[in-house]
Parts: structure tokens; sequence; C-alpha cells
């Protein structure tokens, strides 16, 4: 029966060691796959940002997603969110006009793995 030397038994103890932290910790897993953040943030621009600005104040309407009080604190309330002003200003956006919307808040703002 051979023997490994040492230099391929740590590489073995390496490899294996990186398969179960590989495993054992999961990735971040992103919320809203495939959301072109481009078009977001032109949409965002053109359909958000002056009514939050009126709102909620600042330049840039942001406020509303800095508050402290925001009611928004997970990405199922975000997309939820995002029909609800859909639905009442009536905007002319498609399921996934919002979506593409929540992975640009989620990316710049709310950090929702």
């Amino acid at each position: 029966m051979k023997t490994l030397s040492n230099p391929a038994l740590q590489a073995i103890r390496v490899a294996a060691v990186a398969l179960v932290v590989g495993v054992a910790a999961p990735a971040a897993a992103d919320p809203f796959p495939g959301a072109d953040l481009a078009v977001a943030k032109q949409t965002h621009a053109a359909q958000c940002v002056e009514c939050h600005a009126k709102r909620f104040g600042g330049e840039d309407g942001s406020e509303i997603y800095t508050r402290f009080d925001r009611r928004v604190t997970t990405p199922s309330g975000l997309a939820q969110q995002l029909t609800a002003c859909t639905t009442m200003l009536n905007l002319d956006l498609f399921p996934e006009d919002e979506h593409h919307l929540a992975g640009y808040l989620n990316t710049h703002y709310y950090k929702f793995q």
C-alpha cells in the first residue's frame, strides 16, 4: 500500500476543507436575479423621483428608502410596495419593470440578500 506524501496529503486536506466550507456557507442570494439596473435607473428617474422628493424630501427622493421608519423591510415587501405604487399612481409599468426597479433599489438602498 502506497502512502501519500505530506504535500499530497496537505492538498487533499485543503480541498476537503474548501468543499465543506463551500457547502456549509450558503452564498448570498440575489432576491431580484436578472434585474436590469441600467433600465431601472432610467425608470426610477422618470417615474419615482419627482413624487418621492415632494413627499419625503431630498433632491433625489431617496429619503423614502433611507428613513428610520421605512415600511419596506424584506425583499417581498419591496416587490409589494412597487406593485402598490404602480397601481395607486396608475403608472405604465409591467411586472418586469417592477422587478428591475426592485433590483435597482435593493442594490442602492436596501441591500437585501
